[in-house]
């Protein structure tokens, strides 16, 4: 899908979102937040990629881990919700959402010490390009954190997995937003999206060194962690 559906997509959902998230992880999303966040060295000015509804740059400004973050994204509708939430936490000094695309992001080489992205890869239309444009923008020695869905690698998990994706999933999106289509897309970006040694490997393609990774929660999520070299 091409950013300009992705984008309208996200912003038909924007007011939901949230809640929708909340409520399937039963909150465990927070906690995915947070692990990511304290994986993080004290960065100057962080770039947070799809920053979405701020969630996870707000946890960046929380933890003490950036003096400055910059958020973006190509749904502005995402980002209304996100300046909300950014205001009511007193953190408009420190962080700025810009709409503009992972793909050609309007940063000169090696400004960022440090780059993050929360369950946004998936939805690039060039992933090896994104992956490279988060190289380019971050500094030598800058790191890079990655939240993104994955798949069980237990049998039994997977089928239920399977099964909560085919059969609820779709259900609670159409309750809580009244667009069924945005999360059958949402289902689709999660299945055919790779995962663990593949996004390992094409990291590493990308240039960044030290690349390791780490399943969350019975592997529904994946935590990534690599670095540009000095």
């Amino acid at each position: 899908m091409d950013k300009k559906h992705v984008g309208s997509l996200f912003d038909s959902i924007a007011s939901t979102y949230d809640r929708f998230n909340h409520l399937l992880s039963l909150n465990i999303d927070k906690r995915w937040r947070r692990r990511a966040v304290r994986q993080l060295r004290p960065a100057d000015h962080l770039l947070d990629v799809a920053v979405g509804t701020a969630d996870l740059a707000i946890e960046v400004i929380r933890q003490n881990k950036a003096s400055r973050v910059t958020g973006i994204d190509i749904s502005t509708g995402m980002m209304d919700i996100g300046a909300q939430k950014i205001s009511q936490a007193g953190m408009s000094q420190s962080i700025t959402l810009l709409e503009a695309s992972a793909l050609e992001m309007p940063f000169a080489d090696s400004t960022f010490s440090a780059v993050t992205c929360a369950y946004g890869v998936r939805n690039f239309s060039n992933l090896d390009q994104g992956l490279a444009e988060m190289f380019r923008v971050m500094k030598p020695g800058g790191q890079l954190i990655i939240l993104e869905f994955s798949y069980p690698q237990n049998v039994i998990i997977r089928w239920c997995y399977n099964l909560f994706f085919t059969h609820l999933m779709p259900l609670v999106g159409k309750a809580v937003s009244r667009n069924s289509g945005a999360y059958l897309y949402f289902r689709q970006s999660v299945k055919n999206f790779i995962w663990g040694e593949a996004m390992a490997q094409r990291l590493a393609a990308a240039g960044f060194a030290q690349v390791s990774y780490r399943p969350m929660t019975l592997g529904i999520t994946t935590l990534y962690m690599a670095q540009k070299g000095e």
